[in-house]
């Protein structure tokens, strides 16, 4: 029986460890987080599929004994893990990563595809190595993205995404099948991770920037900001007067100017003062 130990944690790991479940992988071991009770916890927990499924697992282990296995999967597990642990899987360890690789290798990379106004990202099943989302890629999923739809909406087809790719995989992998290709790196980029604070509003910028950034850090994550409010969703209003810049209320709407001179409509803002 093919056996795989698997790093998961938040919705595409338990989609993706309940596909392996599904093709008759033997999962000896799952490794995954414990929640953080100061994050915001919107997605799935994998030690509850675990649990429900009878499987091994560990939550942030200072150490680890890792068994021999056939593969070895990363389902969205936040560490990189190093070379010591991917040379314990026989037949190879892979990576399940949210873009079109090599595009947005690193962390956060729906949050990027969008504050960067792409119209599309995806899923990619890839080779582990000792350098970030570098290795030879399995299989990728397209996804669109919509000029208003916020990063939880891309992620949501993403996570969908990653599920098909690794239905599509897992059979030519287990038989040996599977054609890798290597990623052309230069054609790529490399993006890290995002804090809170990231989400202030520069209201200088264009309002397709601002939009933007509104769209990618919108709940469930901690949201775009200016002073007195936090602003979750915005829509370009292209007849609309310039008054200023920054917000402005208006008839009981909030608008905001920016530095293109451009008018966005606040559509959905909490006031924090």
């Amino acid at each position: 029986m093919t056996t795989a130990v698997v790093f998961a944690y938040g919705d595409v790991g338990v989609r993706c460890l309940q596909v392996l479940l599904d093709a008759g992988v033997k999962v000896p071991l799952v490794v995954t987080h414990r929640d953080d009770p100061k994050e915001n916890v919107w997605f799935d927990s994998v030690s509850r599929l675990a649990e429900k499924s009878s499987l091994k697992f560990v939550e942030d282990p200072p150490e680890l004994k890792i068994p021999q296995t056939d593969f070895l999967f990363s389902f969205y597990y936040r560490r990189m893990l190093p070379q010591r642990i991917l040379n314990h899987a026989a037949r190879g360890a892979y990576n399940m990563h949210g873009s079109l690789l090599p595009k947005y290798r690193g962390r956060a990379p729906v949050n990027w595809a969008v504050l960067m106004g792409e119209s599309e990202t995806g899923a990619t099943l890839h080779e582990m190595t000792e350098k970030p989302d570098a290795g030879r890629i399995v299989d990728q999923q397209r996804v669109p993205i919509g000029p208003d739809e916020t990063a939880a909406e891309v992620f949501a087809k993403v996570r969908d995404a990653a599920e098909m790719v690794l239905k599509r995989s897992i059979g030519p992998l287990v038989a040996g099948k599977a054609v890798l290709r290597p990623q052309d790196l230069s054609k790529g980029s490399y993006f890290g991770a995002r804090k809170p604070e990231d989400g202030k509003i520069d209201w200088s910028k264009s309002a397709w920037e601002v939009h933007n950034l509104v769209r990618a850090v919108a709940p469930p994550y901690p949201g775009a900001f200016t002073t007195g409010m936090k602003v979750h969703r915005t829509k370009l209003e292209k007849d609309k007067v310039f008054l200023k810049q920054g917000p402005w209320k208006e008839g009981g709407q909030w608008f905001a100017g920016c530095g293109d001179g451009k008018v966005l409509r606040l559509l959905d803002v909490q006031e924090t003062t």
